[in-house]
């Protein structure tokens, strides 16, 4: 069946700001059917790595965060700590980089939270409802210790499933350190030595010291160090780490499906995607390359399978900004996501999300 995903686009007339936008969005997605009285909130973001500036502005956060508490619920900005090194892989530093980002109660109205707690330990181990490949999942204990979930997330492009949005926020995001592990550990880059330049940036970026070079000076990974968390396909200027094959993309993409599925579990939940600076790589990067796509618009529903898709079709149908990594592409086959990333394939997310009944492919757009 089709499920309901409610959009709106960036427009503001006189008399009403983008965020009085979002909130009548969120509203007539029905939000308030959920009873928020006195339940604690989780609402699933991502603070973005200090130094990239296309991650969600606080503001959004803000005007969430008081319609939930308009509603009676208590709720709180959460994400789990990274796997790989950065200014987000311990909770002290992912509360500084929180920070640094204006994410702060005053300027959200509420509390952050590090799901997984000081090293990334502080998780559960919860059932995939109709896993495959995942029978149970390794969640941060705070998110799955809420009452009502709810994902408020940047949709972009990313290196290693070809698009981040509602599922990759949940399943990735909310996995524990020993979450992430697990859900990389089928996808093992390579390294072309012919396109490799030696610089050594790899190296710098890879927390397991998987990085090794030959004697000319060309980069290689030790496959049984690295657990395939894809920060050094994203570091590399010359393009020269890739995916192994397209199949290990695929099982990311399905376990992130699976991982979003025991998240939600017997909860109740609500998905925001905002689609605008539609960066190609993830907001984990401590950069963020020049948008691909002009802004669309804020989309909300009960259904984040349906709400990925959604979001899926109108950025393929709006025309890629000249300047970007979609102009230095050639043989485009008319897929953003695959023209950016062609050894990554998207749709595993949302075949899968649909095969364990995440939810639905099928949606009805109903513009507010």
């Amino acid at each position: 069946m089709s499920s309901n995903v409610y959009f709106t686009d960036m427009r503001c007339t006189a008399g009403e700001s983008l965020l009085a936008k979002l909130d009548r969005l969120i509203t007539k997605a029905g939000i308030g059917e959920i009873d928020f009285a006195n339940k604690y909130v989780a609402i699933k973001i991502h603070f973005g790595e200090p130094g990239n500036l296309a991650f969600l502005r606080p503001n959004f956060a803000k005007t969430v965060a008081d319609k939930i508490k308009s509603l009676g619920g208590m709720p709180f900005l959460t994400d789990s700590n990274t796997l790989y090194v950065g200014r987000r892989n311990n909770a002290l530093v992912h509360l500084d980089a929180a920070m640094e980002n204006g994410y702060s109660p005053l300027s959200t109205g509420c509390q952050n939270i590090i799901a997984d707690g000081l090293k990334g330990t502080d998780d559960l181990e919860v059932p995939v409802p109709n896993g495959i490949l995942c029978k149970t999942a390794r969640i941060g204990r705070a998110i799955m210790d809420a009452d009502i979930v709810i994902s408020l997330n940047h949709f972009k492009g990313h290196e290693g499933t070809g698009f981040g949005g509602a599922i990759k926020n949940l399943g990735m995001g909310s996995g524990s350190r020993a979450g992430k592990m697990l859900m990389h550990n089928d996808g093992k880059p390579h390294v072309d030595k012919n396109v490799c330049k030696g610089c050594r940036v790899c190296a710098k970026y890879c927390l397991q010291k998987a990085i090794v070079f030959d004697e000319h000076n060309k980069a290689g990974i030790d496959q049984d160090l690295c657990v395939g968390c894809g920060r050094c396909i994203g570091v590399c200027n010359f393009h020269a780490i890739s995916n192994n094959s397209d199949s290990s993309s695929v099982d990311l993409g399905s376990k992130l499906a699976e991982y979003t599925a025991a998240v939600l579990n017997g909860r109740p939940n609500f998905h925001i995607n905002i689609v605008n600076q539609v960066s190609p790589y993830c907001d984990c990067h401590a950069e963020n390359d020049a948008a691909v796509i002009p802004d669309i618009g804020m989309f909300a529903s009960f259904d984040p399978v349906a709400l990925d898709k959604a979001c899926i079709d109108k950025v393929n149908a709006a025309p890629g900004i000249t300047g970007s990594i979609l102009s230095e592409r050639t043989n485009l086959k008319g897929d953003h996501f695959t023209d950016i990333h062609p050894t990554t394939d998207w749709r595993a997310q949302i075949s899968h999300g649909e095969k364990i009944g995440l939810g639905s492919s099928s949606y009805k757009l109903i513009n507010v």
